[in-house]
């Protein structure tokens, strides 16, 4: 299963982070590991080039990151559009693939 963690402070988004397989199909033929690796790898690229939000992270395994400061308009839209694809993929595949964890600390 696919555990994406979305971390919010005082309403903001301050951090992500995506990890594991959704073992819907055989590793290359994932279409839900696909889907979710494409939302979340564009949604880091678009930020880092799209924004002028500084975010840190790593790619290595699973992927990570944190804004460094609260992130602008810009940054929260591309969240919420990250999110509003992931909610989608759940709802076609199911829970059993794709566990979306959002939380406020």
């Amino acid at each position: 299963m696919i555990t994406a963690r979305v971390t919010k402070k005082q309403g903001k988004y301050y951090s992500f982070s995506c990890e594991g397989h959704a073992e819907y199909e055989d590793a290359g033929k994932d279409i839900v590991c696909s889907a979710v690796s494409m939302l979340v790898i564009n949604t880091a690229n678009s930020i880092e080039k799209l924004t002028e939000n500084a975010v840190e992270g790593s790619d290595k395994g699973s992927i990570t990151w944190r804004f460094k400061e609260s992130p602008d308009e810009k940054a929260e839209l591309l969240m919420d559009a990250m999110l509003l694809g992931l909610k989608n993929v759940r709802e076609k595949y199911g829970n059993d693939y794709l566990k979306l964890i959002i939380e406020e600390v």
